[in-house]
């Protein structure tokens, strides 16, 4: 195999090392369900919105903006997730870096949800779920082999 060839990590890599494979695709393949709410008919967003108890939509060009632009965000963030996913090895700074920062964004997470005053069932959900998978991905890079 030559120099630019990598053999990929998931036929001979250590259970560490394909957890965190499944673990990454799994959680970019969930974000980049993000992208249907940048297409989303306003009136979908409004009857979300209210079916989680929300209230009325706050219909206006700064909320439409955000849904959009946040969710475009998360999408991306999802393809590069599933990107890193196809070598940890070679990755390993990057997603050390995802485990890190989700850690701290799930916290922060937590006190947006909160502050917001949104669902106890959203806030235990959103902000915990981030918290915990950027847990993991730290501790199984920090438990596998390296080559």
């Amino acid at each position: 195999m030559s120099e630019n060839q990598r053999e990929p990590v998931w036929p001979g890599g250590s259970w560490e090392e394909r957890a965190v494979v499944l673990l990454l695709r799994g959680s970019g393949a969930l974000l980049m369900f993000a992208f249907l709410a940048v297409l989303m008919p306003e009136d979908w967003m409004a009857a979300a919105h209210v079916g989680l108890g929300l209230g009325p939509f706050p219909a206006s060009p700064l909320v439409d903006y955000l849904t959009r632009s946040i969710s475009m965000l998360y999408g991306i963030h999802g393809i590069l997730v599933i990107l890193i996913s196809t070598d940890v090895r070679r990755f390993a700074p990057v997603i050390v870096f995802c485990g890190t920062t989700g850690i701290v964004f799930g916290i922060v997470m937590i006190a947006i949800d909160v502050g917001a005053g949104l669902p106890l069932s959203w806030t235990l959900s959103e902000g915990p779920s981030i918290l915990v998978v950027g847990a993991l991905i730290l501790w199984l890079m920090k438990r596998r082999r390296r080559p």
